[in-house]
């Protein structure tokens, strides 16, 4: 299998200052690991280009862009929430980073690659359409989604986010819509941010039903998320039948992450991976994409991305 990684040194220029979690080091240390096992030189490395405007516009304001870029050029430490650093490139990376997720599924729909994997920062998963949250300020796998969808002609997009924080900007970006399935593993909102991605948010008008929220009590660790994924989301998937499949892969519930209190271990992560890598398989001819969302244990996040790159390598 030929799986890209979707990596630039420019997602580092995304500063968020000392002490923030959501740091430039969360990649060094993930690059950094992945040559010192060898896995780096198994991928490929394509090179990619910042999105243009239109596609950012399917899924955020045109408001919310020229806010965003105006708070980068006036030197502003945040936008919108505290935890939303920013520094003057920080809207340039984020168009990258948007730009990585549009090149890594246009690779593999046009046959170039069999998966892809986007290394890169800032995350997007908390991002709304008019706001930015948690660390997140463009959605990048709902512009991917997007994406497959107006260039590709994807009649049925799943997303899949084992993030431990729940998804609630690809939620909210969906939950209407009944050509896009939301699927979210996460920490129960009672205990964790953003404190939404309960059971019963099932979706809405036309989309009711498809939006599946699975939340997990905190200490769960490999055999709970094996349950979710065995009894929740691969049902899920085998019923909707999509013709594309993202994911957004969150580190963030391993044991040692300190925004959470999950306890998932590498091999979690790994079984996470071939379950994923196994519908793949079995329905897309194994194409997928996925894109990193959080996980600020350096060494966990690290290994947790090398186990999951090694399965999408099988």
């Amino acid at each position: 299998m030929s799986v890209g990684l979707y990596y630039d040194d420019r997602f580092l220029d995304h500063d968020t200052g000392r002490g923030h979690p959501e740091r430039p080091d969360r990649l060094r240390a993930v690059v950094k690991h992945l040559k010192e096992i060898g896995l780096w030189d198994k991928l490929e490395h394509p090179a990619f280009q910042p999105a243009e405007r239109d596609a950012i516009e399917r899924v955020h304001t045109p408001k919310y862009i020229d806010r965003l870029k105006k708070a980068c050029k006036d030197g502003k430490p945040f936008i919108d929430v505290g935890d939303s650093a920013i520094c003057e490139e920080s809207a340039v990376i984020a168009y990258l980073m948007a730009g990585a997720a549009l090149g890594a599924v246009d690779a593999v729909t046009k046959g170039k690659l069999d998966r892809a994997f986007v290394l890169g920062r800032p995350p997007g998963h908390h991002a709304e359409r008019d706001r930015s949250m948690g660390f997140c300020l463009f959605s990048n796998i709902a512009v991917a989604a997007e994406h497959w969808i107006a260039e590709h002609k994807a009649k049925r997009v799943a997303i899949l986010d084992f993030d431990v924080h729940h998804g609630n900007g690809t939620q909210h970006h969906f939950e209407e819509r009944a050509d896009v399935l939301f699927i979210s593993i996460h920490q129960h909102p009672k205990t964790c941010y953003p404190g939404t991605g309960y059971h019963e948010e099932t979706g809405k008008g036309k989309g009711e039903g498809t939006t599946l929220n699975i939340p997990l009590m905190p200490g769960g660790g490999d055999e709970v998320y094996a349950k979710a994924m065995n009894d929740g989301v691969l049902p899920a998937l085998q019923r909707f039948k999509p013709d594309a499949l993202l994911v957004s892969a969150g580190f963030d519930a391993a044991s040692d992450d300190p925004l959470a209190q999950m306890d998932v271990s590498a091999e979690g992560f790994k079984m996470i991976a071939e379950l994923i890598r196994g519908f793949a398989d079995e329905a897309l001819g194994g194409r997928l994409v996925t894109m990193l969302e959080g996980g600020y244990d350096l060494t966990a996040l690290s290994e947790g991305v090398a186990a999951y790159l090694k399965v999408m390598l099988k």
